[in-house]
């Protein structure tokens, strides 16, 4: 089933659709229409919903599940209005009142009862608020039908809502309970509510919110306000820190009369909000102040704190510093243990020196780095591993070292390597009986011929050296 047409604007419409637009910034020409629908087209209402959304303050057709703002009425000092009926003049008028009192009274008193015994047959459905915007709307829509659209600008908005705004604006609040049934209704909101003057007075100086006894969010109003009769006007404002009923006009009063009365009370009463505005300017100052000493505390913390971690990392660095060079003296202390037990064991391990007198032997003469010499004899058929292991056990050789024959000069392969995979024994790396004869000779005569112990070297070698 295909969705109804929308209803065509009247070019008064589509002028403020489009006003409304450049007044809002809203894009959307579909959402710039639904609020003005909202609002009855009502223009400066819908921009002021606007901006209020805005400001962060809820919508008026969204309205947040709070509780509503208690308002004092137990007030002594309320400033009450009654504007009583005019006496009837002349014979004819007190016939007419004496013949109608007994009807008059005979209809309101049947009217009560039946409404009291209708109470326990049907609740009455006013107790219930469930639309409070659409109580307030409805309102709008029947007054501006029936009394037109010059009127005071309507709160669109809960009771609730406008206790807040004009709490928060600090600003009178003047509520209008409309008795739709009451005989002064008519002529109180065509001659009085209309009239420019009051206009003027109330869109200038006062918020204003109305509804109808007939729509349950009016009805509310009406329990916590207790009017006697209709109509009824009621002026509240923030006073020693509550909403309080400051002023209460009942009964059908004229346009002069109202300004003078609606005038007297707000002038009665503006101290307590010029009070309000200087005790709200001295806490927001000293709120501000407290906020620049919250600031400038939290910046000298920050700083006190990035100090105090620029020590702590300074410190955690030394320690770590520390530590490393204690695991770098252990590591060395433990190297320097391992070595030893490492000479011991080869010292442990070397082969018994041959005796002075064997045939098969030769005595080696080396000479350390640090310029001490040391000597030792050798089997022919012991591998040169034996010669690495006993220069190796010595205290004073270093951890790694090489072994270099004068002549002819040359490195002898005591480890295994790529090229000599197995060490050769003396014989076999040319230090025999006969070339150490000659050298031993040779040394007598002129002691040039002994192998060097060269440190700092690797123990296996790439390649032979020159």
């Amino acid at each position: 089933m295909a969705a109804p047409a929308e209803r065509e604007l009247t070019a008064e419409q589509t002028e403020k659709l489009l006003q409304f637009q450049d007044l809002t910034g809203i894009e959307s020409m579909d959402q710039c229409r639904h609020t003005l629908e909202q609002h009855n087209w009502n223009i400066e209402a819908a921009v002021q919903d606007r901006l209020n959304e805005q400001e962060g303050v809820p919508s008026v057709f969204n309205p947040p599940p709070s509780r509503p703002l208690q308002v004092n009425t137990a007030d002594h000092r309320i400033y009450s209005y009654v504007v009583s009926r005019p006496q009837p003049r002349g014979l004819l008028g007190w016939g007419y009142y004496l013949i109608m009192l007994p009807f008059r009274l005979t209809y309101y008193t049947l009217l009560d009862i039946f409404r009291f015994a209708l109470r326990f047959i049907r609740p009455d459905p006013r107790s219930r608020v469930t639309d409070p915007v659409g109580d307030i709307i409805s309102f709008i829509h029947m007054f501006e039908e029936k009394y037109g659209r010059i009127h005071p600008v309507f709160y669109q908005g809960t009771y609730s809502q406008a206790l807040n705004d004009a709490k928060r604006e600090l600003r009178f609040l003047l509520v209008y309970l409309h008795g739709d049934d009451h005989q002064d209704t008519d002529e109180f909101c065509r001659n009085t509510l209309c009239a420019s003057e009051v206009i003027t007075l109330i869109n200038t100086r006062m918020l204003f919110w109305s509804c109808s006894t007939n729509k349950p969010e009016g009805y509310r109003v009406s329990q916590a306000l207790r009017e006697n009769t209709y109509p009824f006007l009621a002026v509240i404002m923030l006073k020693d820190r509550r909403m309080t009923v400051v002023g209460r006009l009942e009964g059908l009063i004229q346009p002069d009369d109202l300004v003078n009365q609606l005038t007297f009370i707000m002038d009665a009463n503006q101290t307590y909000l010029v009070s309000e505005r200087l005790e709200r300017e001295e806490r927001n100052q000293t709120q501000v102040l407290r906020q620049q000493q919250d600031e400038a505390y939290l910046a000298s913390l920050r700083a006190d704190q990035e100090k105090e971690r620029k020590k702590k990392e300074e410190r955690e660095r030394k320690k770590k510093k520390e530590e490393e060079v204690q695991q770098q003296k252990l590591a060395e202390e433990r190297r320097r243990q391992t070595l030893k037990e490492e000479k011991e064991r080869r010292s442990e391990c070397l082969p018994p020196e041959p005796h002075p007198d064997d045939p098969e032997s030769v005595k080696i003469i080396f000479k350390l780095p640090n310029d001490s010499r040391v000597e030792r004899r050798f089997h022919f058929t012991q591998s040169l591993t034996v010669i690495h292991d006993f220069l190796f056990s010595l205290k004073e050789s270093p951890e790694k070292f090489q072994i270099e024959a004068n002549f002819p000069r040359r490195v002898l392969p005591c480890l295994p390597t790529e090229e000599w995979p197995n060490p050769p024994t003396l014989q076999e790396a040319g230090l025999s009986h006969t070339e150490m004869r000659d050298q031993r000779l040779r040394r007598q005569r002129q002691p040039c011929c002994e192998p060097v112990l060269v440190p700092g070297s690797a123990c296996k070698l790439p390649h032979r050296h020159s």
